[in-house]
């Protein structure tokens, strides 16, 4: 039977009706259907549409509020949700708002504490790489850096989804190409816009990085988050292709445009402190896609579940949580994006396992794993209305402000 066989089924069964959990912050909380409720997708916008149903799951019922976007409407595109700086959160409600978004759910797992670091800032950026109307944002942190359960067998940081400039979806890996040359010669780059550096190496962090402060990148190991920070850092702040300053431990406060600060931790600190003020620096940095030669008009991080149509191998199968998910169909022509509802009859939500097979039940062929549990959320605009609204219940009883996602835009 598939899914929407169950959903049609599960319709005649006649339960109670979710609780509304009242308003949420920055935007109005439209109540979810009596569960089991079987209704036809109602258009958000031209190419656009939304509906909601039940998900029989192992451990009960999870009720899934679904976007479906047909890019082959010449009016709707996808971009990035995000707050203007990488190092920043805001509610997808409050992101979509501000950008003119029609619809769109949430992103990346992110840096979301420190508790590991007294002391340390978190900095609220996401793991993955980023790319926003088509100019790269950041790079990956290490794996061992990362934040969100345990990536599936031969998954990394560095995948993605993302939307080339061809119009189509498609999952890839983004990884970072950069060097810093001087009179002397040239370094590698070991990162952008990062919150934790691999060790030994160099980072560049840029306007669009934000305010936060930078001492994060230095702390931890590639392989352990909670290693302690380094004691042996060096930053370098070069502005229109000069070094200005120099200081023995990473800053904070705004990168002006046409500045570069150049964050280094034992290896990398080494290196910077060569450098003198006044010294002619260059720091380029792409990134580079390991499958697709079409350049991305935006991407972010998370992991990939489907592929071909077929799970992954070695999902968890065990652990259930509150999920957000998008799909592809159609040869990248048609995406489904998911997130479960978080009020307390469906907490218990899906398994990894489970939302690859509800995606491809749903008509993907790729599908791709974003942050979930109370990061969970999905909006759209009613009919006629000038702002999304949230249409699933997050766990945490309210919106959880949040690094990016994924934003739906339609154009006259």
């Amino acid at each position: 039977m598939t899914l929407r066989q169950k959903r049609f089924a599960s319709a005649r069964a006649a339960l109670t009706l979710v609780t509304a959990l009242g308003a949420l912050a920055g935007a109005a909380l439209v109540g979810a259907a009596p569960a089991g409720a079987a209704q036809q997708p109602t258009p958000v916008a031209p190419g656009v549409g939304y509906e909601e149903f039940d998900i029989p799951a192992a451990k009960g019922t999870a009720h899934a509020h679904v976007l479906t976007v047909d890019l082959r409407e010449p009016h709707v595109r996808l971009d990035l949700l995000y707050p203007g700086a990488v190092a920043a959160r805001a509610t997808v409600s409050q992101q979509a708002t501000a950008q003119g978004a029609v619809a769109g759910v949430n992103g990346d797992f992110f840096n979301i504490s420190e508790t590991q670091h007294p002391g340390v800032e978190a900095t609220g950026a996401s793991v993955g790489p980023v790319i926003a109307s088509g100019r790269a944002l950041k790079a990956a942190v290490p794996d061992g850096q990362r934040f969100g359960p345990a990536l599936p067998p031969g998954t990394s940081t560095e995948d993605v989804f993302g939307v080339g400039v061809d119009r189509r979806a498609r999952m890839d890996g983004l990884s970072l190409s950069g060097s810093i040359r001087t009179a002397e010669g040239r370094l590698p780059l070991g990162g952008l816009n990062q919150y934790a550096l691999p060790v030994g190496t160099i980072g560049a962090f840029t306007s669009r990085w934000g305010s936060v402060s930078r001492v994060r990148a230095t702390c931890g190991t590639d392989t352990d988050r909670a290693a302690p920070c380094s004691t042996d850092t060096y930053e370098v702040t070069v502005r229109h292709g000069r070094v200005v300053s120099t200081a023995d431990t990473p800053g904070s406060g705004p990168i002006a445009a046409g500045t570069t600060v150049l964050v280094g931790r034992e290896a990398g600190a080494q290196q910077l402190r060569k450098f003198f003020t006044g010294e002619q620096v260059s720091v380029r940095h792409r990134l580079v896609a390991s499958a697709s030669r079409i350049p991305y008009l935006f991407a972010l991080g998370g992991y990939p579940v489907l592929a071909g149509g077929q799970p992954l191998p070695g999902l968890d199968d065990r652990a259930s949580a509150v999920r957000t998910a998008v799909g592809i169909a159609d040869h990248g022509r048609r995406l489904v994006l998911l997130a479960l509802d978080g009020a307390p009859e469906y907490r218990t939500g899906l398994t990894i396992a489970e939302v690859a097979s509800v995606m491809r039940d749903l008509g993907s062929v790729d599908a791709f794993s974003l942050d979930g549990g109370g990061s969970s959320t999905l909006v759209a605009r009613e009919p006629g209305a000038a702002a999304v609204s949230v249409r699933n219940h997050p766990s945490d009883g309210r919106e959880r402000a949040v690094p990016n996602g994924i934003g739906v835009f339609s154009t006259p």
